[in-house]
């Protein structure tokens, strides 16, 4: 599918066009193109749609727009009924304003890098994109919230292919069309002082003068202001006679010393990664941009959840180093909780990544809503830095109290990945991959690769016993192995009856900075009260499944209300889904070590206190 926003809302499919009708079918289309692949609300649709008035039926027209646009589009495209909205799933498919979008930036980069016909093909070739005036055939609602933005791009790409062409020589060129130009915009002061340029280039000089008094006036009269620095320098330059000379378009060498090396803050990749072929190959998939598609529409967001400690970083670090090719501007990485598990606030989550991204003015610490650091002004600024760069975002370990809306790039170039431990993380227009606990075979593999292999094979029963005590979590088995590489002389036998102990596992899987215990402590006392006690409660005598009507018994609530309750802690990986049994009835469980920590020391519910074994 193709789809067209600079000119008449469009979309075609293999050359022939889509027959949409009426404005408002084609105002849904727009919205929902823009959006770039984030959910529009039904708010949002209706504030485009019929402005402060909408009719009283308008949810059911919603529908009807939608269900049409729908049938029109056919099976490449599909507008998916998204809560609290709708959203366009178009894999593949190709948008002007998305290609023009990265044309405009080539050029851009070009140009500051002082490749003068590079820059100016890709500048001309953006420029040819539009078909008129964009959004053409849109409400008047949606014209007027999207049309200014996007005029002012095309005239900024505008201004920027003229510098190229002036630098190139080409004033004779672009003589006519800059004096156009001036007439229609005449407070740009830039495209007054290119016609200047232009004018002396051609041996005008007094029309170049006269071009900057009728400015001066102009900018007086309609907006009370002294021409700027650009207008004036190009006036004394006229007067010096330094507009003769050209620029010298750069050699490689000189660009080679004023390329600035992307940012790279991402952890390296762990030596012994284990396992997670189809979530690998599943977040590589939808990071990288379709085949010889450059512009292509898709939001390439990914949510990776599941328990704490089962190797969600471990697995996201892996994946953007593997598609770290694509996004040539950039690689971040961004812890958002503290190393207690405290959340961070979001200006100094935002601070972090402007530093990152070298903006100037963010070197010292953000508070929340510090007058140096307002909160507004952080995420303008970081929308500003990311809008339009190829860039791979990690933020690592989001919380449902961070507003991880503002953390997202405005625009599809850059790709995100958000790992948590809830699966109700709230990343819009997000792909959601859920970690599980190792099988068997990866977990014996994760423990050789640490513990050397020829160590496990010696003692088979053993490896068996520790990989069945670390009951598949990744941060356990690397613990566990961690003590055995650091102790060569001990069988590992030694550690195998220690960790069969359930008095004594969670203290056995200690090693220096890699805490299992504390790691799931933290993550049950992120949960709010209610959550955290009834885990406490339901863990002593948990060892097989719960129901909902087993909980109600314990916890004293009606058995919906212990459903409700269960769901929670499922969906915040405290618990596990067990499956349905023949009656229809979720059962639901514990993993073995979340049980332990939740049941803390020989069942007590008092809170966990570990002590290690000497």
């Amino acid at each position: 599918m193709e789809f067209r926003l600079l000119g008449p809302v469009e979309a075609s499919d293999e050359g022939r066009r889509v027959a949409l009708a009426g404005s408002k079918v084609h105002t849904v289309l727009a919205a929902l193109l823009l959006a770039r692949g984030r959910v529009v609300s039904d708010e949002r649709l209706s504030d485009l749609l019929w402005g402060w008035d909408p009719p009283a039926t308008r949810n059911a027209q919603l529908y009807t727009y939608t269900s049409r646009l729908r049938k029109s589009l056919g099976p490449d495209a599909d507008v998916v009924r998204r809560q609290p909205g709708y959203q366009l799933a178009a894999p593949g498919a190709g948008v002007d304003l998305f290609e023009f979008e990265r044309l405009d930036r080539s050029g851009r980069t070009a140009l500051e890098e002082r490749r003068f016909e590079d820059a100016a093909d890709s500048l001309r070739r953006a420029l040819e994109l539009w078909q008129g005036p964009a959004l053409s055939n849109v409400t008047e609602h949606l014209a007027e919230a999207e049309l200014p933005r996007l005029e002012e791009a095309r005239t900024n790409a505008l201004e920027r292919r003229l510098e190229a062409d002036l630098a190139l020589g080409r004033h004779q060129e672009v003589m006519s069309e800059l004096t156009g130009l001036v007439n229609e915009f005449p407070v740009r002061e830039l495209l007054r002082a290119q016609l200047m340029t232009a004018l002396y280039r051609c041996g005008r000089q007094a029309e170049a003068l006269g071009v900057f008094h009728e400015g001066r006036k102009v900018l007086a009269e309609e907006l009370g202001v002294d021409p700027g620095t650009d207008l004036t320098a190009t006036y004394q330059a006229v007067l010096s006679g330094e507009l003769t000379l050209l620029p010298r378009p750069a050699t490689s060498t000189v660009r080679a010393t004023v390329r600035v090396r992307p940012p790279v803050t991402l952890p390296p990749p762990s030596a012994d990664f284990t396992g997670r072929r189809e979530e690998f190959a599943e977040l590589c998939a939808h990071l990288r941009p379709p085949r010889g598609r450059r512009g292509a529409f898709r939001s390439r967001r990914m949510l990776i959840a599941g328990m704490a400690g089962v190797g969600k970083t471990a697995l996201a670090v892996e994946v953007a180093h593997a598609v770290a090719a694509e996004f040539p501007e950039g690689q971040l990485h961004v812890p958002l909780r503290h190393a207690d598990g405290r959340v961070k606030d979001l200006a100094t989550v935002l601070s972090q990544l402007l530093r990152a991204l070298g903006e100037p003015g963010t070197e010292g610490p953000a508070v929340p809503d510090d007058a140096s650091h307002p909160l507004d002004d952080l995420i303008h600024r970081y929308r500003t830095r990311t809008a339009g760069r190829r860039l791979l975002i990690l933020l690592d370990d989001a919380a449902g109290e961070l507003r991880l809306d503002a953390l997202l790039p405005a625009t599809a170039d850059s790709a995100v990945i958000v790992t948590s431990r809830s699966r109700l993380t709230a990343v819009p227009g997000s792909r959601t991959v859920v970690v599980e606990p190792l099988d068997t075979a990866d977990s014996y593999a994760l423990l050789a690769a640490i513990a050397g292999r020829k160590r496990v094979e010696h003692e088979p029963e053993a490896a068996r016993g520790i990989v069945d005590a670390c009951a598949g979590l990744p941060l356990a088995l690397r613990t566990a192995a961690t003590r055995l590489a650091a102790r060569p002389h001990w069988p590992a036998a030694r550690l195998a009856r220690r960790l069969a102990d359930p008095a004594l596992r969670l203290a056995e899987l200690r090693a220096g900075d890699l805490d299992t215990g504390r790691t799931l402590l933290t993550a049950l006392d992120s949960r709010p009260e209610a959550e955290r006690e009834a885990a406490r409660e339901l863990a002593p005598d948990a060892h097989g499944t719960v129901t909902a009507a087993d909980a109600a018994g314990v916890l004293g609530l009606a058995e919906e209300a212990a459903e409700e309750l269960l769901e929670r802690l499922v969906e915040e990986t405290v618990l596990e889904m067990a499956g349905i049994d023949a009656a229809g009835r979720p059962h639901y469980r514990f993993h073995e070590l979340m049980r332990l920590v939740a049941a803390g020391p020989l069942g007590c519910r008092g809170g966990l206190t570990l002590s290690r074994a000497s």
